[in-house]
């Protein structure tokens, strides 16, 4: 464990990959005429596993018959938060690990440092679970709610955000897998809460990055974005006058200053009020904005939110792209033992909404969705079983739902499904 904390400990300089070098490359390229730079895409043993892994079935002979044929990158497979199921989430390591295997849209969510600078972090506050913010002790003061060891009736906790902090402050920070061990009795300790079917094998001071740090990256990769507004954990305004329309507006100017083509972005917010500025604000940009919609997730409210009329005042508010997590576009038919569209994905695309969803990988061995009531298979508890079947949901949900692309953890799963049947992702298939 100390061999470990020392390699977080690493200067920034140590990290790798640095962003300073890189330059602009698409200004005003229309995502149609990009061309990736990764050419020789590897998607690793995990697909061939999953496939596989698979009862003999005409999906699985389809996907065997793709083992010995190229991979594309493609737009339908989303990275979410780069590769996060191996690497430190929201790192520049995890950025090209996720477009080196096909991932054709690379995700940061975004929040603001103390100087109102933007960030790439998933959370707002999140620093002392995805950073090694509280080895350093001059940062760790500053958290909204420092350390606070375990004292056998009340876990550890602590709570450190990126308002909290300056940017050249956060950028001091080495990114680390996500998990805080609320057992801990002291600051290293916290540190591991790993889950066990992770790893830490690339857990050696993740390079963390900035909102602009990321457009230069993606754009060198010749690939497209997918910025989501985190909702902030601070009181809006910011510092009084720093407003939520300040922040939304912020997003979009990097994407304008650095001239990158609104049809490679891909803005998102589980606030509808966010999307509805940015359709009025900045309209190039809000007609593919994604509604990530977490109404579904309260019982007594799905039945109303998943209704034709409701699917239909969505898309005349001008939303035309909804993004529920993946279980509430699925259910199962228990006549015929398959996996079949929900309700809210037949009214979505009734309404004439198109559909993207979130996310796979995340769940570790599916033989234990159910026993650990994992959220990411709540509606497929009675189908799911073995692992191979996570290829049977990818599958629904391209060919029966139809979404246009797929956030994963590991996006070389998705991409591997995707080149195999020919899929581009995005408005691509529409088009064909």
């Amino acid at each position: 464990m100390l061999a470990s904390l020392s390699l977080l400990l690493l200067p920034l300089a140590l990290a790798a990959p640095t962003t300073s070098q890189l330059q602009l490359r698409n200004n005003n390229v229309h995502a149609d005429d990009i061309t990736p730079i990764v050419k020789n895409v590897q998607v690793g043993v995990r697909p061939y596993y999953l496939v596989r892994n698979m009862t003999d079935s005409p999906l699985k002979q389809k996907l065997e018959s793709c083992f010995e044929k190229p991979i594309d990158v493609t737009q339908f497979s989303i990275s979410h938060r780069g590769a996060a199921l191996q690497f430190p989430e929201h790192t520049i390591e995890g950025v090209y690990a996720a477009a080196r295997q096909g991932a054709g849209v690379i995700e940061c969510d975004v929040s603001f440092t103390s100087d109102r600078e933007l960030v790439c972090r998933h959370s707002q506050c999140d620093l002392h679970s995805t950073t090694n913010i509280l080895l350093h002790p001059e940062l760790a003061s500053k958290c909204t709610k420092p350390f606070v060891p375990a004292n056998g009736t009340a876990p550890a906790s602590a709570t450190c955000c990126t308002s909290d902090i300056t940017l050249a402050e956060f950028k001091s920070l080495c990114g680390k897998q996500e998990g805080f061990n609320t057992s801990a009795t002291t600051v290293e300790d916290s540190l591991y809460g790993t889950p066990r079917w992770r790893t830490e094998l690339y857990d050696t001071c993740g390079t963390v990055f900035t909102h602009r740090e990321y457009i230069k990256t993606v754009d060198s990769l010749g690939l497209s974005f997918t910025s989501e507004a985190k909702l902030p954990a601070v009181e809006m305004p910011f510092q009084g006058n720093y407003t939520q329309e300040d922040f939304l507006d912020q997003i979009v100017g990097e994407f304008n200053e650095s001239s990158i083509h609104p049809s490679r972005v891909w803005l998102q917010s589980f606030e509808l009020s966010d999307i509805l500025y940015w359709i009025r604000s900045a309209p190039a940009f809000g007609q593919q904005a994604i509604f990530l919609d977490e109404r579904v997730e309260t019982p007594d409210v799905y039945t109303a939110v998943s209704s034709l009329e409701s699917m239909r005042n969505l898309s005349s508010s001008g939303v035309k792209i909804i993004a529920p997590a993946f279980p509430y576009l699925l259910a199962v038919d228990n006549s015929t033992n398959t996996i079949v569209p929900s309700t809210y994905a037949n009214n979505a695309k009734a309404a004439g909404l198109d559909m993207i969803t979130w996310s796979l990988e995340r769940s570790g061995p599916l033989a234990n969705v159910a026993k650990n009531e994992d959220y990411y298979y709540s509606t497929l508890y009675s189908y799911i079983r073995t692992d191979g079947q996570l290829m049977e949901v990818v599958d629904a949900l391209a060919q029966k739902v139809g979404v246009l692309g797929i956030f994963s953890d590991w996006p070389a799963t998705v991409t591997y499904y995707a080149s195999c049947f020919g899929l581009k992702g995005g408005f691509r298939d529409k088009k064909a």
